[in-house]
């Protein structure tokens, strides 16, 4: 098994005892002639945003550093090569086109 699926395992299972009664569903309102939906409650969406951020999976402090220290080197690879590039196509320049 691994790590993301025992993880997930996990956090199903600890979340089980947990769980918030169900909400009813309250009665549509009726609509307005014109409008196309029925009117939300108000900061509706704030409920959504946090029953998304419940739903996401947050890295543990070693893989954050991990991916880190990853970020960073893939980031002075890269600018060691454009760097190099740059010094290389300039020296370029300056001796065919500059001369």
């Amino acid at each position: 098994m691994g790590r993301a699926a025992r993880r997930q395992q996990e956090r199903s299972t600890r979340r089980q005892p947990r769980q918030a009664p169900s909400r009813s569903i309250a009665p549509t309102a009726t609509r307005l002639p014109g409008t196309a939906h029925a009117p939300r409650r108000r900061f509706g969406w704030l409920r959504d945003i946090r029953d998304e951020l419940r739903k996401v999976t947050w890295p543990t402090r070693a893989e954050t550093l991990h991916l880190t220290m990853v970020v960073l080197v893939v980031s002075a690879l890269f600018g060691a090569l454009l760097g190099a590039a740059d010094v290389a196509l300039s020296w370029v320049v300056a001796q065919t086109i500059l001369r």
